[in-house]
């Protein structure tokens, strides 16, 4: 490759810009750029040009013209091996320009300011900024086209190494990003002005309704060693936040799997529902064991208890950073002379004593996730995707709704509310038996409402007298209710709905059974 003797600079992040342009005027490159990028340079006492030295055109318009000009786009679009276009930019006297560093006005960011106006979106649209990206990312044999401060030091060290040239391998890298960046960019655009109404006045409407058109952007985060099973490849994207399961921090231990990843963000749900301290356990996405604590520690034991079989190879979420008492109880425990082997854990941090604990047990994986609920759950299907609201609807005890003759007491009530925040995380058909801040009996994924009532209580190890039971939709017969009342629970939580409401009222106030209703379905397929 030509060595790089000239560039343009014109950037909304300026990250590390003055750096990078002492190094490449140190590297003999002519520096030309416009508008606060140019004042930056000057007052870091690095030499530069202005762009209507280049193009003979002042900047006009409020900046909305300044590279829009042959002398640039020709500079940039003329391939050095062909004759014909060296032949027309020396008739023009247009200068060869061999990099560009760009990035664009933060659209993005301005669409998420509260009451943003239409007209200060309109101005956040780069027009040149792209326009440059893609012209050099064309010609990205003869043109370096940098869009991401990231890729300054790496840019610096080849040149150094090569005299001032870049790799045909580099170019071609920068200008992949460069397609993604300008794609991405767009895209956002696109999204965010289909959601613009008119009212008399432009506003950016907030609320309210899916996208006419569904524009997903998520970067490859990492390549999975499969999927589900081992003959299913897999990787996960990112949305490129600093938030949630995606972009968890990794601490320790062998690589996720695909259904590591399945089960921690299902462990995460669940424990962002509880304000106290909380533990849940997962395995293949149901929670085993969950439980509230007076802390960390107590909570985790309690959910341990729940299902110590099921819980050997679960994943554990903590909605409390872990310490090294925490996790002291947790790798220090063995059951039935067994020490408990757990898949991962994901906390929203880990201390220096718990992560020496925990590094003793080489396989175990570590989660340190900042919390971000999703907002919403996509399935794909075969053509198409279906798209909905995530479920984060937080239950009002003051909506509760006694339909029974007897009323909960007040223990009742504190597990009645308990099992329905646990229940709405069990797969459906969801049966889910709670006493004294914890689940002991958990029917989950049955095609029978009764088959669940009859798991769940089948699998208790600590027993589901006394107990309440939650079921996540409505009783179409009287029969589950029976089975939960064999299973010597006293009251239930249910959302109603069913034809045969009464019914199921009936048999529970004629078997002693306290009954509340919530309007609310969480169906989890």
């Amino acid at each position: 490759m030509a060595k790089i003797q000239r560039a343009i600079l014109s950037v909304t992040d300026k990250t590390g810009l003055a750096e990078f342009a002492k190094q490449l005027a140190n590297l003999g490159v002519e520096l030309i750029s416009t508008g606060g990028t140019a004042r930056l340079l000057r007052d870091s006492g690095i030499p530069v040009k202005d762009i209507s030295e280049l193009t003979g055109f002042p900047e006009m318009l409020d900046g909305r013209v300044k590279t829009l000009h042959p002398r640039v786009h020709g500079g940039i679009l003329h391939m050095r091996s062909n004759p014909e276009h060296r032949s027309t930019v020396a008739e023009h006297g247009i200068q060869p320009i061999d990099m560009v560093v760009v990035n664009l006005y933060a659209f993005e960011k301005t669409a998420a300011k509260p009451g943003v106006r239409l007209d200060e979106l309109i101005e956040n649209i780069d027009i040149g900024g792209p326009s440059m990206i893609r012209s050099a990312a064309k010609n990205f044999r003869d043109v370096a086209v940098v869009t991401s401060p990231a890729d300054y030091p790496a840019i610096v060290d080849e040149m150094r190494s090569s005299g001032g040239e870049l790799s045909g391998a580099t170019q071609w890298k920068l200008a992949q990003k460069a397609f993604a960046l300008t794609s991405s960019y767009d895209s956002a655009i696109a999204s965010t002005l289909e959601r613009v109404h008119a009212n008399g006045d432009f506003e950016l409407q907030t609320q309210g309704g899916f996208p006419p058109t569904l524009r997903l952007r998520y970067n490859k985060a990492m390549d999975l060693r499969y999927g589900e099973n081992p003959h299913q490849k897999a990787a996960m994207y990112s949305d490129g936040a600093s938030v949630g399961v995606a972009n968890g921090k990794q601490l320790q231990g062998k690589e996720l799997s695909y259904n590591n990843i399945v089960d921690l963000q299902a462990a995460w749900d669940l424990a962002a529902e509880f304000d106290e301290p909380f533990c849940a356990i997962i395995k293949h996405t149901n929670p085993c064991g969950s439980a509230v604590g007076k802390d960390s520690i107590e909570a985790f034991q309690r959910a341990f208890e729940c299902d110590p079989v099921s819980a050997f190879g679960g994943v554990i979420a903590l909605n409390r950073p872990v310490d090294g008492a925490i996790a002291e109880a947790i790798a220090g425990l063995r059951h039935n002379g067994v020490a408990l082997f757990i898949e991962c854990i994901i906390a929203p941090a880990f201390d220096a004593a718990a992560r020496s604990r925990f590094s003793k047990r080489k396989d175990l994986r570590l989660l340190e996730v900042t919390p971000a609920p999703m907002k919403y759950v996509m399935k794909a299907i075969s053509g198409g995707l279906l798209v909905q609201d995530n479920d984060l609807h937080k239950l009002d005890p003051a909506s509760v709704k006694v339909v029974s003759r007897r009323p909960p007491t007040e223990q009742e009530m504190r597990d009645l509310l308990f099992a329905w925040k646990i229940a709405k995380h069990v797969k459906s058909n969801a049966i889910l038996y709670a006493k004294d801040g914890r689940s002991v009996g958990v029917g989950a994924g049955q095609m029978s409402r009764v088959d669940s009532a009859k798991i769940g209580a089948m699998k208790s190890v600590l027993g589901t007298k006394g107990s309440v039971a939650a079921s996540d939709a409505f009783f179409p017969f009287p029969d589950g209710v029976e089975e939960i009342a064999k299973a010597g629970a006293t009251a239930i939580i249910q959302p109603g709905g069913s034809v045969r409401d009464q019914e199921v009222i009936d048999t529970a106030d004629q078997l002693g059974l306290a009954m509340v209703t919530t309007g609310i379905r969480h169906f989890r397929h």
